[in-house]
């Protein structure tokens, strides 16, 4: 096993649909021989992709990464609606104009009287209702609590739940292909399906944007394949599988999170570890709104999250163990 590092760092990993967000959080336990672990932005059971996880002191950086612009890919399949909102949910409404094609033939052609309803274009053009800020009603099916009980665990009980739409972002929502060929394990009758990305912002959710965009249409819909590309600057092109994981996968908080780094001397670092403040004459560059600065050692080696003022940096969250 490997030893416990005494430098904080984040974990990227590729989370493989089907596997719950806290299983997927394994392997950090056994790599880095803790139990303190945590990460930001929990997916859905059957999406998959990018998770940022972090071990130990690192775990109070997670609030900050969660905030991030998140992107997704995803499969919008119209023609009926589930109880998930997922492809192979209980199906709740079926559009009956349209018999189930088991070959979309490259986007056929809507029914008499839906003409170029349903081709890429004419969804592409619904899209841009969605861009922006908006109001969204969270699938019934979800982590959001109510009285303290999960959305999702009352609607597993028999009860039926009422949620109330959230303020999301969106940033970016494209049709990036067209569905030739019907998905077998689709419950409903699906008439045609399209692949899409978007970029949005935390609280985001993509069955929910799926459901209100075929709706926008005048039909029903649910999406498949939902696949988290990206968070903030981090893309999945350097997450790890967590079989695959080892503990020279840990990454460098700042390579994460973009806040300004500025290198201190052990005396410093000491009374910054202490819970101190210490005078900083030197003026910071690009330090955002939230006036963070992360403390690096002569190293570069970041060990803390600071607040910064003019004149001054105060402690906030010391990262390094003691060891």
């Amino acid at each position: 096993m490997a030893p416990k590092s005494t430098i904080p760092g984040f974990v990227l990993l590729d989370k493989e649909a089907g596997e719950t967000s806290f299983k997927a959080l394994f392997p950090l336990k056994r790599v880095f021989c803790t139990k303190r672990v945590g990460h930001a932005g929990t997916l859905d059971l059957r999406a998959s992709g990018l998770i940022i996880a972090a071990t130990d002191r690192a775990t109070r950086l997670l609030p900050f990464v969660e905030a991030k612009e998140k992107c997704y890919s995803f499969r919008l399949h119209l023609g009926y609606e589930t109880d998930t909102l997922e492809w192979d949910g209980e199906v709740l409404e079926q559009d009956e104009r349209f018999d189930k094609l088991s070959d979309l033939s490259k986007c056929p052609e809507p029914a008499e009287g839906h003409e170029g309803l349903f081709d890429a274009s004419s969804v592409a053009k619904v899209l841009s209702q969605f861009v922006g800020d908006i109001e969204q009603i969270p699938p019934k099916y979800c982590a959001v609590k109510i009285n303290g009980v999960r959305a999702s665990d009352l609607m597993e009980r028999g009860r039926n739940v009422e949620l109330k739409p959230r303020k999301i972002h969106i940033s970016s929502l494209k049709v990036i292909g067209c569905v030739e060929e019907a998905d077998p394990t689709c419950t409903g009758k699906c008439f045609a399906a399209f692949d899409l990305v978007c970029e949005c912002s935390k609280g985001t959710y993509i069955r929910a944007l799926g459901r209100d965009i075929a709706r926008a249409l005048g039909t029903f819909g649910c999406v498949s394949r939902i696949r988290r590309l990206r968070i903030g600057k981090v893309t999945l092109e350097r997450a790890v599988k967590g079989a695959d994981l080892t503990a020279a996968d840990l990454v460098p908080v700042d390579q994460v999170l973009d806040f300004p780094v500025v290198r201190m001397n052990d005396k410093e670092l000491a009374s910054i570890r202490n819970g101190n403040w210490i005078p900083w004459k030197v003026p910071v560059e690009n330090v955002g709104p939230e006036g963070r600065v992360f403390a690096a050692n002569s190293a570069g080696e970041v060990l803390s999250l600071c607040k910064y003022e003019p004149g001054r940096i105060m402690a906030d969250v010391y990262l390094a163990s003691d060891g």
